[in-house]
């Protein structure tokens, strides 16, 4: 038995997320369809991430167990002759058999894109959350410094979601303006369900000047969803890094 590791990027527009689900294609199920036929086994892919239906991918990093003898490296070439063109495999190589894409993961980075302009968006519409409205960058910035540190994020992610604990290290968030695009990145050791959109959309309420920056950390310790902002569309979402 061998474990290979893949790298890849997609445009999740057209798809209902990384997991394989019944309402509608995922990039796990694409993936796992193609490698199943190139190898003529039944595989299992392990993600790194479970992103939403429209979420993008710049590094994803996945692995699976197969009984191939193909070369590691020579993985990328078989599956990208077959995949859709919205998906492509940038590196693969054999690993540990221990290794897990998800559980060996160390943190990952997410960047966050808003069209910050009154007209709408033709180009692009796929990859930014366009919003007509001005918003105070400077304020924006103040109180992403509220985020950074070991805080429970009770508040920040979505009723419903499953985990052990909302405690999440966020390492950095930084925020930057060119011409009528704002750009969040945010990297932490792991996120909650809609964890990023969450905090988004409770930024772009304090760059609307609904509320000042050190809100910020009221919202942290009230542990209340009611009090953070919404959840902005995913397609300005996109995994940018997965550190090990």
């Amino acid at each position: 038995m061998r474990n290979i590791k893949i790298v890849l990027e997609y445009d999740g527009t057209n798809y209902f997320g990384w997991q394989r689900q019944t309402n509608g294609i995922t990039i796990q199920e694409t993936l796992e369809n193609t490698i199943s036929k190139i190898t003529e086994e039944s595989i299992g892919i392990i993600g790194c991430s479970r992103t939403d239906s429209g979420v993008h991918a710049k590094e994803y990093v996945a692995n699976f167990k197969t009984m191939s003898a193909i070369p590691g490296d020579k993985f990328k070439y078989a599956i990208n002759s077959k995949l859709p063109k919205d998906i492509a495999i940038l590196h693969s190589e054999e690993a540990d058999l221990d290794f897990h894409s998800r559980y060996n993961s160390k943190g990952k980075t997410y960047s966050y894109t808003i069209l910050n302009r009154n007209m709408p968006v033709a180009l692009y519409r796929n990859y930014v959350y366009h919003f007509k409205h001005s918003l105070d960058i400077e304020a924006m910035k103040e109180a992403a410094r509220y985020f950074i540190g070991v805080h429970d994020f009770e508040a920040f992610k979505t009723k419903g979601s499953s985990v052990k604990t909302s405690i999440r290290d966020i390492k950095e968030l930084c925020i930057y303006k060119e011409q009528d695009q704002i750009k969040l990145y945010i990297t932490a050791d792991g996120f909650l369900y809609n964890m990023v959109r969450i905090i988004v959309g409770t930024l772009i309420d304090i760059g609307l000047y609904k509320n000042r920056p050190e809100y910020i950390k009221e919202i942290i310790l009230s542990k209340d969803r009611n009090k953070a902002g919404k959840v902005v569309p995913a397609n300005g979402l996109c995994l940018e890094r997965v550190y090990y």
